[in-house]
């Protein structure tokens, strides 16, 4: 019996092994494309080790380097200042669904579950947030529409509060007198923490990554984000590369249309790299705890 747990175990770690390194490959080989010479690029494919070493792409990339590192300013302050905004209102809603003596519990329950399967469409959507609200070049319009409440968000931090804030707690703290906002912010959050690392690391992840709000409402290139810029930049490359710009500086031998675009994809996902270790413990356990039940 033991000789089969431990053959067990063994397949079991290979099988995580091999899952690890399919997850990490990818990556390297994002990152060694994107140090590979143009010309070795197109010709040998992607490598896990460059041929050629080449630092064009980012050489290319440094020209932009104005830009790029406002862009970064500007989504840094969008994320943290949506991440933040985002969490409150998450737990704004979901801890009253998770009180069985809310008034229209169930009703309020559908609404949010009905916002995860329709949505008003684009048009619309874009008419009121230009129309109504006017945040049209604006930080806000990277801010708030599509991105800072979620449905499936709320939902996960109410089953968090159902499955592990026993309520003889919270009675507890209202025999000694708390009131709800007490009840919340020193009983409830500080025993959410897990589940509001997973939250705040779902929320920032879509900020970080999110160009189609600067897309949608952005013409003022002073506010575009990181991710907008570079998606211009491999726009412009892809333009110069076609032959239809008179007078560039570049030839379209001499741009790194392949490369840039491996060098673009590691610029916006590094920062991401650096912070999800130290969130992967309370990600993993909040999603695990979170879907507990409803």
């Amino acid at each position: 019996m033991a000789t089969k747990n431990k053959i067990g175990q063994g397949i079991l770690n290979i099988i995580f092994i091999l899952l690890c390194i399919a997850a990490v490959a990818p990556f390297l080989l994002l990152l060694s494309s994107s140090l590979t010479d143009e010309e070795t690029l197109l010709r040998a494919g992607y490598n896990f080790i460059p041929a050629k070493f080449s630092l064009q792409s980012y050489e290319y990339l440094m020209g932009s380097a104005g830009k790029i590192t406002k862009g970064y300013g500007i989504t840094v302050l969008v994320t943290l200042v949506g991440t933040i905004a985002g969490m409150f209102m998450t737990i704004m809603f979901a801890y009253p669904l998770s009180r069985k003596e809310l008034p229209k519990r169930t009703f309020f329950s559908f609404f949010v579950f009905f916002t995860m399967l329709f949505n008003g469409g684009l048009v619309p959507t874009y008419m009121m947030w230009t129309q109504t609200f006017h945040v049209r070049n604006t930080l806000w319009a990277l801010i708030v529409p599509g991105l800072l409440m979620n449905g499936f968000n709320i939902i996960m931090m109410r089953s968090y509060f159902n499955a592990n804030i026993p309520n003889e707690l919270i009675e507890a703290a209202r025999i000694d007198g708390a009131g709800e906002y007490r009840v919340l912010y020193q009983v409830v959050v500080p025993l959410s923490k897990p589940m509001m690392a997973t939250i705040g690391l779902m929320i920032g992840l879509r900020y970080w990554n999110d160009w189609t709000n600067s897309l949608y409402y952005i013409t003022d290139e002073e506010l575009f984000s990181i991710q907008a810029i570079l998606n211009t930049i491999i726009s412009n490359i892809q333009f110069l590369s076609s032959g239809q710009a008179a007078g560039s500086a570049y030839s379209a031998a001499d741009l790194p249309s392949v490369g840039i675009r491996m060098a673009i994809a590691v610029i916006g996902i590094l920062p991401i790299l650096f912070i999800y270790p130290f969130f992967q413990k309370y990600f993993v356990k909040g999603i695990v705890v979170g879907g507990v039940k409803g």
